[in-house]
């Protein structure tokens, strides 16, 4: 079965850090670009972080330039979007997505608050 799995969300406090993974199965996500995207409540779906296929190339969305990360670990066929110096408004179910493969993971809350 082809899926993508997020993982890692949890409660954070400003200004801290959180690592999501996506773990991909059936397919090689190495061979593939995969995208995070995320959705506050009331918000529409919301560009995060790309990593290309080929090489190493990376894109970030305006608003976590600077404080995110996506990389990839392919012996875990896993990507993971480090992220850091989080802001309330980072609050959102984040979702992976490969669209080559017309798929999207179930999502992860990340809630950030005192």
């Amino acid at each position: 079965q082809v899926q993508l799995v997020e993982s890692g969300g949890g409660l954070v406090q400003p200004g801290g850090s959180l690592r999501l993974s996506c773990v991909g199965s059936g397919f090689d996500v190495s061979s593939y670009t995969i995208n995070w995207h995320r959705q506050a409540p009331g918000k529409e779906r919301e560009f995060v972080a790309s990593i290309i296929s080929i090489g190493t190339n990376t894109f970030y969305g305006d608003s976590v330039k600077g404080r995110f990360i996506i990389s990839r670990d392919n012996a875990k066929n896993t990507v993971f979007l480090k992220m850091n110096n989080l802001k309330p408004e980072d609050t959102a179910v984040y979702y992976c997505q490969s669209p080559n493969w017309a798929l999207w993971g179930q999502g992860t809350q990340v809630t950030v608050s005192s």
